[in-house]
């Protein structure tokens, strides 16, 4: 993609670049002045040509917003959402090896722990958990995700979990798409306000306690007992801080128990909901069948394959904390992933670039946790819905910027 910068005139009031589809990467300061119109012809001092350049100003990064408990799945979720972008995710080069945020060529996330204002002994001192808001620098995390919405690149604290301290600060410049993960990214009404699109994972208690175990036993050595005394010692933060915030979330993935078991404890299968704000700018909910219809839908015989205790769908609108949603719920887990096709091609709304896409990243990340059921399903959507934001989002800022120079 070549990539310029632009000296516009002074009614776009920022510095621009123009790309093209091209792998030169040119690097040069373009001196003479540029004006762009919405036919696609650009003006300069050697006459008209017409080109299919794509301007892009500072201050033109998306803010995406993603809360949800400690392990709940919002690394995993993570993943999904950068492949849908292309490139990998990997840690600031050169830089602290234990730090949290993830950059690839479109995206940066940052991990909202590093906003933490007291290390691990400082909360044990205060008697306070990473969930109280006393134990967060907000002030510090809603200047800095504005600076970098406005396309200024800031030093951000790291909070190392492994030593439990604050390490020293890593600079961040400003991505096309920023996340912000963690336990508050709705919590500040000034952070809430700068966000382009917020997610909640919504994990009941069953399956938390069961998803918490598996990883902070296999991956960070903590014993059972400790567990769930951690779980306990956050319940009351959890309900009192965290657990609000969904209220305010454009997209909700609630995940529970199976109903398809009765009085089913193993916490293996999984009923997920996908609950979609209506009413959101650039964003259109997933309906399955026909939009607006209340369905149930058992997908399973000659073009699904089902092993007990089978799938089940159901789509249909219903309130939620009094705004009007739409909902989208599987419970159950495919035996094979080649075949989620069949159900994909029964969704519409799903903002893929081409058919059988959803079907394609599940495939490509079959490894990840949740892949054969409905939060695999469900997150692989919101991550196409959020591209397709993206994209309409900078179009939209590319036009306004356009018009402004008729005017």
């Amino acid at each position: 993609m070549a990539v310029c910068t632009v000296y516009t005139t002074q009614s776009l009031h920022s510095t621009c670049s123009i790309s093209t589809p091209s792998k030169t990467q040119l690097g040069f300061n373009q001196k003479k002045q540029i004006l762009f119109y919405n036919s696609g012809k650009r003006v300069t001092n050697r006459g008209i040509t017409t080109v299919p350049w794509v301007i892009r100003c500072l201050g033109d990064t998306i803010v995406i917003g993603l809360a949800a408990d400690s392990g709940c799945g919002k690394s995993t979720f993570m993943r999904r959402l950068t492949s849908v972008f292309g490139g990998a995710a990997e840690p600031p080069k050169g830089g602290n090896p234990d730090s949290n945020t993830l950059i690839s060529d479109t995206t940066t996330v940052i991990c909202l722990d590093d906003y933490h204002s007291l290390d691990r002994t400082g909360r044990k001192e205060k008697g306070v958990t990473a969930l109280d808001p006393r134990a967060n620098n907000f002030d510090l995390m809603y200047e800095q995700v504005k600076a970098l919405k406005e396309g200024k690149a800031v030093d951000k604290p790291i909070y190392n979990h492994v030593s439990g301290l604050l390490d020293p600060p890593e600079l961040i410049k400003p991505p096309k798409i920023l996340v912000i993960e963690g336990l508050h990214p709705m919590f500040d009404q000034r952070v809430r306000d700068l966000l382009d699109f917020s997610i909640y994972l919504d994990i009941s208690n069953e399956v938390k306690f069961a998803w918490k175990i598996q990883r902070d036993m296999a991956e960070r050595g903590h014993s059972l007992e400790s567990i769930k005394a951690s779980i306990e010692a956050r319940k009351p933060d959890f309900e009192a801080f965290i657990d609000p915030q969904k209220q305010y979330a454009d997209a909700v993935i609630e995940v529970l128990p199976t109903q398809l078991i009765p009085s089913d404890n193993e916490g293996k299968i999984l009923r997920v909901r996908l609950i979609m704000k209506e009413g959101v700018k650039y964003f259109s909910p997933v309906y399955l069948f026909d939009e607006g219809s209340t369905i149930s839908w058992i997908p399973c015989g000659r073009k699904l394959t089902c092993s007990y205790p089978g799938i089940k769908f159901t789509y249909g609108p219903e309130s939620y904390f009094g705004h009007e949603v739409s909902v989208v719920e599987m419970d159950g887990q495919f035996d094979r992933l080649d075949e989620l096709i069949y159900v994909e091609s029964h969704l519409s709304n799903l903002s893929s670039k081409f058919y059988g896409e959803v079907t394609q990243q599940l495939l490509k990340h079959a490894e990840f946790p949740g892949s054969n059921n409905g939060t695999g399903l469900f997150q692989t959507i919101v991550g196409l819905k959020i591209r397709d934001l993206f994209e309409q989002l900078t179009a939209s800022k590319a036009a306004a910027r356009l018009e402004a120079t008729k005017a």
